[in-house]
């Protein structure tokens, strides 16, 4: 059965950094693209980062760029996302994705496996 697990949510104060990991099974990890959405409370869902399955080419959202990156460890089966300087309009559930394809895509209906999610709340 294709599922992933995330981890590492947690409460920080403004200014905080947290790293949250995300572990596949049931499928094969390294050969599709893969993304961290989060959704903040009241909001849709919005693609946050992602990385192609070659891990060349990353994306991130411009409310994110220079304070968050994702990696993935192809041995380990595992997707990160470390976030550092959080803000907070940052608190969201945040879930890992599985894409359909190599490349990423911006919309979620393009990622068909997603984790249970992992709250991230700042508060100060």
């Amino acid at each position: 059965q294709e599922k992933l697990v995330e981890s590492g949510g947690g409460l920080v104060q403004p200014g905080g950094s947290l790293k949250l990991s995300c572990v596949a099974s049931g499928f094969n990890f390294d050969i599709y693209a893969m993304g961290w959405f989060r959704r903040p409370p009241g909001k849709s869902s919005e693609l946050v980062a992602a990385i192609n399955a070659n891990a060349y080419n990353s994306y991130y959202t411009d409310a994110v760029k220079g304070r968050f990156t994702i990696t993935q460890d192809i041995d380990l089966i595992r997707l990160y996302l470390e976030m550092h300087e959080l803000r907070p309009e940052d608190p969201a559930l945040c879930s890992c994705a599985s894409g359909q394809g190599r490349l990423f895509s911006l919309a979620p209906q393009c990622y068909p496996i997603w984790g249970q999610a992992t709250q991230v709340t700042v508060t100060s």
